[in-house]
């Protein structure tokens, strides 16, 4: 166990051994910011003050040429091997709702959502605590590094914790998890980790905006709106992109909760048709972010937006909300992963 100070703050906190500095402060319940936990966003930059490091990605894209000049590293991606002192700024807004923890997960059952993305239900020991919309991180067997998935379903006590993975072409992560795990294996499970979670004490009606796997943490929102009673004074506008006919998924999980087509709306959209599927296909053609804008119009200002995806489509439906639109950003929830 070493321990970090963090200057100026006040703060330290004891950081396990194979723990990252991000995860050791998260555990301490520190208010660190972060967004990916991979290495990718740059969020949660520090400055090693004293002390040494094992540095697991010296790459990592979250860091630029004027970073490492300056010696700032990611603490994603840092694992201290002594005492540390360190410069890093807090944020009381990124103190964890739920503090995460690293535990043994068991696959207990999986449920094919589309062609390519299916859902893997694992439980474990404690209560799967966590805010709607949240992610987890997967060391899987024979995989370098972890994996991020979010969540579909909603905290429980029984210890179940759902995840819908698209299987990516060479993808280490969910080839192993679609090809090698089996029922009854077991894999390490870290989390809760993630900012775009549920904010239950807004007025405002919700967006939803999803594609690929980033369903899961859209439905878990929509779940939790649901079984809260909040679609008795809210609504919920839930859009999903797709490329092809055959990848449109979600409707049938909306389906299943109270208020569907009244409080709850579903706008699929693909961005291209195959000529085979010409005559079957009779919803929206095109890029979400254009769909969002059509449905919602002149009303863009007044909803909560949380969306999860292909980094195009996050990015498409921010320059729509931000720029052509100036939603505030307090009204846009997603955790960035590029």
């Amino acid at each position: 166990m070493t321990t970090i100070h963090i200057e100026g703050s006040g703060q330290t906190f004891a950081c396990a051994p194979n723990d990252t500095l991000l995860a050791g402060g998260l555990r301490a319940g520190l208010g660190m910011p972060y967004e990916c936990t991979a290495g990718a966003c740059g969020t949660c930059k520090f400055e090693l003050l004293e002390g040494h490091l094992e540095v697991l990605w010296d790459n990592a894209p979250g860091l630029s040429a004027r970073d490492h000049a300056k010696n700032r590293k990611l603490a994603c991606q840092c694992r201290p091997l002594t005492d540390c002192r360190i410069k890093m700024r807090l944020d009381d807004a990124c103190v964890p709702q739920v503090n995460p923890r690293k535990q043994t997960a068991t696959l207990i059952a999986t449920n094919e959502i589309t062609h390519d993305i299916r859902e893997f239900r694992f439980a474990t020991d404690t209560a799967a605590a966590f805010r709607p919309g949240q992610f987890a991180t997967l060391q899987l067997p024979g995989v370098n590094g972890t994996r991020a998935y979010s969540m579909s379903n909603l905290p429980n006590s029984e210890g179940e914790w759902h995840f819908q993975v698209r299987r990516v072409q060479g993808g280490n992560g969910s080839n192993t998890l679609f090809d090698h795990l089996h029922t009854g294996d077991q894999i390490t499970l870290d989390g809760p980790f993630g900012m775009a979670y549920l904010r239950e004490d807004s007025v405002r009606d919700v967006v939803c905006i999803a594609g690929g796997s980033g369903l899961a943490p859209m439905v878990s929102i929509a779940r939790a709106m649901a079984n809260a009673g909040q679609l008795a004074t809210r609504r919920l506008h839930f859009f999903y992109g797709a490329r092809t006919q055959r990848d449109v998924c979600g409707e049938a999980l909306l389906e299943a909760l109270p208020g569907f087509g009244d409080r709850i709306r579903f706008y699929p959209a693909i961005s291209s048709v195959h000529e085979h599927e010409a005559n079957s296909w009779n919803g929206r053609i095109g890029f979400i972010h254009e769909y969002l804008e059509e449905v919602l119009g002149a009303d863009l200002y007044g909803h909560d937006y949380y969306m999860a995806g292909p980094t195009p489509m996050i990015q498409a439906v921010l320059d729509t909300l931000q720029t052509r639109h100036n939603v505030d950003k307090s009204q846009i929830y997603f955790d960035r992963f590029f």
